[in-house]
């Protein structure tokens, strides 16, 4: 571990076993077991992405994980899944160290990992889902502001964390739109422990997204994001490419497609069709979708496929932070967390030195 400035040493680190107060997101496709590993070697901690895999996938990704690295690591599940339940039974068996959630957790799953020793951590997007969730135990909140990528809020993050780090009293990481070190330095004076990233991780070497979809970040600038609903019906954010602006322009064509890539997605996890029924009933009896809004949420597991695996950004969507205007390069993960560090570092003794002088 560098000799980084001791206030970047914050007790969440303690917690979970990391020397650096930076996560790396579990993003579907992207947070591979490559990735998540090469991030926790790092002394920051890694999300494997599990809900894009088959249940067999997942353990397999846990297993490569374990052997690449003996550092904590997490895995993101998604909570609506039909085997969610035989999932974390696993996970705890498994010795997770801890789990975040790509919605919004039960109760009873929080109980149950936690009665296992297992950390869980779910991401929020206002002050009153983090007073929710603290109420049933979590032990700490990714608060994500709209400055971020994929499935994204109302608040700005600049707003949000101030507010959730008022409202609660577990640990909080700072995301939307943060790439760097004074990225970290200004989180934690909004009173957040850390800060959760990733586009900024997406855009590494040991990323597998294609060289051209890469490229495509890199090319694009801060203005070039759009916050839209035209993918699954839920406002996320990616690059505003001529894909979307197709379905943003053509709404009579996303029920058709949306129910091709729910059979598309179906195939591609394994589902079976009975499972995938059941699914949909639940979530319409549960969240009072309708069947159009159903068929929609399977858009964009597909859409992001289609670019972060196949590399087709003709057919496919690109979530992002609006972050990937300010990033030029994907340089290791390594490189990525000592960067951000070493410029967290002097910031933070810069602004010192002015306190002194003053």
């Amino acid at each position: 571990m560098n000799d980084f400035h001791p206030k970047l040493r914050t007790p969440i680190c303690e917690k979970l076993g990391i020397d650096y107060p930076i996560i790396q997101t579990g993003m579907g496709w992207v947070s591979t077991a490559k990735l998540t590993a090469a991030t926790s070697a790092t002394g920051a901690i890694g999300f494997l992405a599990t809900a894009t895999q088959t249940f067999a996938e997942m353990k397999s990704s846990v297993r490569e994980i374990q052997e690449l690295t003996g550092n904590p690591f997490g895995i993101n599940v998604r909570t609506d899944s039909p085997d969610i339940e035989e999932r974390l039974d696993w996970a705890i068996k498994a010795g997770i160290n801890v789990v975040s959630f790509a919605q919004a957790p039960k109760p009873e799953m929080v109980k149950k990992l936690s009665d296992s020793g297992i950390i869980t951590i779910p991401t929020i997007a206002a002050r009153r889902h983090a007073e929710k969730v603290a109420e049933w135990g979590v032990d700490a909140v990714i608060a994500q502001g709209q400055e971020g990528g994929g499935h994204t809020g109302e608040v700005p993050t600049s707003v949000l964390i101030p507010q959730v780090t008022k409202a609660i009293d577990i640990p909080v990481f700072a995301a939307g739109g943060i790439t760097d070190g004074r990225g970290l330095v200004a989180s934690l004076a909004w009173g957040a422990q850390g800060i959760a990233m990733g586009t900024r991780f997406l855009l590494s070497s040991e990323s597998d997204v294609p060289a051209e979809i890469k490229q495509a970040y890199f090319n694009a600038m801060v203005t070039d994001t759009i916050r839209t609903k035209s993918i699954d019906g839920v406002p996320q954010r990616v690059i505003n490419s001529e894909m979307v602006q197709n379905l943003e322009k053509n709404r009579y064509l996303k029920f058709p497609r949306a129910l091709t890539n729910a059979l598309k997605f179906r195939q591609a996890t394994s589902t079976p069709l009975s499972d995938l029924f059941k699914e949909a009933l639940a979530m319409r009896k549960n969240q009072n979708m309708t069947w159009a809004q159903i068929a929609l949420a399977a858009n964009a597991p597909m859409l992001t496929k289609a670019t972060m695996v196949d590399g087709n950004h003709k057919i496919g969507i690109m979530p992002t932070g609006v972050g990937l205007g300010v990033i030029e390069s994907a340089p290791t993960v390594s490189e990525i967390v000592e960067e951000i560090m070493k410029e967290a570092s002097q910031c933070l003794s810069d602004l010192s030195s002015t306190e002194e002088i003053e």
